[in-house]
């Protein structure tokens, strides 16, 4: 079975997803799609930033749903079969996208409001996210608790892989603790936010009310939502999940072996970057993983989507 996964914030670069915009009138379309949603023109964004721009959450949000749906779009009309799908943070609402839960526009117009939602929630305060490498989650939950000020668990991606989040100074001392306890690197992020932090708590509250007011369908396919690492199906659990998870940890590794458990062995990254082909090989190293972000990655993607097939694992399960 094949799994489709979406990119969330920090996977966005200048020139993302220009080449199949330019090779494929399906993902020229989604762009034209994104632009009108929102009055905004994405393919300009996405071809020319400047990097500060996309860097800014109101944009880098709607830019790389756009960039990872024109992909999605891509393979779908090469006749690509997906059996179940997840996204990480931002990426969720392009795996609704896939699922037929939510329409492209909608969710375009809706992560707008999210990134605005998001970034001035985090106004007037210095805050700093950086993923730990090397330590048990459960150590660095424990460390974050033990540091003064503001620092929290924000993404538990894969094993030994925590992303920390808060305020500078205290996610400074809580990076300097992780190295002393034996982290193997600490890298900050470039991102505008404390994300799925307890900070996040005002954005999700005017985040409830937007989504309150789009049309959300049932799920046709499996949605594994981060924010508890199970399936979501129908449109109060989709609501739910995607408020709940704007200020609550992402549960990215858990996610993954959900999906695995459902059947997936093959995962296709699509949308910009390589990130969650790296976390996924990490979690579940049996699973064949590609990523799909430009033609030439697109295309292996559509040639181990065509040998594998729906699906070679016997303990497949029916969801």
């Amino acid at each position: 079975m094949i799994a489709c996964v979406f990119p969330g914030q920090g996977a966005q670069y200048v020139g993302m997803g220009v080449d199949l915009a330019s090779r494929h009138a399906v993902a020229r379309r989604v762009f034209d799609d994104a632009s009108a949603a929102i009055g905004l023109d994405m393919l300009t964004l996405c071809r020319e930033g400047p990097e500060e721009r996309l860097r800014d959450t109101a944009y880098t949000q709607p830019a790389i749903l756009t960039c990872s749906w024109a992909a999605a779009a891509v393979l779908a009309e090469a006749g690509v079969v997906v059996g179940c799908t997840a996204g990480l943070s931002l990426g969720e609402y392009t795996a609704l996208v896939l699922s037929g839960a939510l329409a492209f526009p909608d969710a375009v117009a809706v992560v707008r409001q999210r990134g605005q939602f998001m970034h001035e929630a985090a106004r007037g305060r210095d805050t700093a996210m950086a993923a730990v490498v090397g330590l048990p989650a459960a150590r660095v939950v424990e460390i974050c608790a033990a540091v003064p000020g503001f620092v929290e668990a924000a993404n538990f991606n894969a094993p030994g892989q925590v992303v920390i989040a808060g305020d500078v100074e205290p996610v400074r001392e809580a990076s300097t603790r992780l190295r002393t306890a034996g982290a193997r690197r600490v890298i900050p992020l470039a991102v505008s936010a404390p994300f799925h932090t307890s900070l996040m708590r005002p954005a999700a509250d005017r985040l409830a009310a937007v989504l309150a007011a789009v049309e959300v369908r049932e799920a046709r396919l499996p949605v594994v939502a981060n924010v508890s690492a199970a399936v979501v199906r129908t449109p109060e659990e989709i609501r739910r999940a995607l408020v709940e998870q704007v200020a609550s940890p992402v549960r990215w590794e858990e996610s993954v072996r959900t999906l695995w458990d459902l059947g997936a062995d093959v995962f296709i990254e699509v949308g910009p970057g390589t990130t969650l082909a790296g976390l996924i090989k990490k979690t579940v190293p049996e699973a064949r993983v590609v990523s799909a972000e430009n033609q030439a990655t697109l295309e292996q993607a559509l040639s181990i989507a065509r040998v594998q097939g729906p699906s070679s694992r016997r303990d497949t399960l029916v969801p």
